[in-house]
């Protein structure tokens, strides 16, 4: 399979630069309020928690990017992998605007547990794009068991080590279970 071409990397560098004005004008912060920017921040319940380049949840961007991979070839097999890559920005650009909206920052401080949750950073915003890209890219590149696998071992660690992860985030958001955050409380 081919690679992205230069079109594509354009197409996908204006998505982003987009997506990123939205965010600014939405009033977003473009690094961590506490004003340090970090490759890494690795405590859930904290202040800097979705605010700078990665953290637990980058492991469920780059799962977006294995399903937004798994869907186009099914969806669009004939279309240039640019162009599917380019659809993969626009879903994950637009899930970051509406994650950084007041609707869905009220609803994730309601029923998971992202207690005091303000919503993300630029900076972590674009990053958790990047760690889709990085999926996208790298599911296109890998057999579909090894990507299936990959995505597994991200669930089962990311479950082990925060009591969180993209199945039990999405189905908090969407049909909350009170057993489910208790535990993920530590009850």
């Amino acid at each position: 399979m081919a690679g992205i071409s230069r079109t594509g990397w354009l197409v996908a560098a204006a998505l982003l630069t987009l997506f990123t004005a939205i965010l600014f004008a939405m009033g977003r912060p473009p690094i961590c309020p506490c004003g340090t920017v970090s490759l890494w921040h690795g405590v859930v319940q904290s202040n800097q928690n979705s605010q700078q380049i990665s953290d637990w949840y980058s492991f469920s961007h780059v799962i977006h990017g294995f399903i937004f991979y798994g869907l186009s070839r099914w969806l669009i097999p004939r279309r240039p992998l640019w162009v599917a890559l380019a659809l993969a920005i626009g879903i994950e650009g637009a899930w970051e605007i509406l994650e950084n909206s007041s609707i869905i920052i009220d609803r994730y401080r309601e029923v998971t547990m992202a207690y005091g949750y303000a919503g993300d950073s630029i900076l972590n915003s674009v990053s958790d794009t990047l760690f889709m890209m990085l999926g996208f890219l790298a599911a296109s590149r890998m057999r579909w068991w090894a990507t299936l696998g990959l995505a597994i071992v991200f669930e089962l660690f990311t479950l082990w080590a925060i009591r969180d992860n993209l199945t039990l985030n999405v189905l908090m958001l969407v049909s909350p279970v009170e057993a489910i955050k208790e535990w993920q409380a530590g009850g």
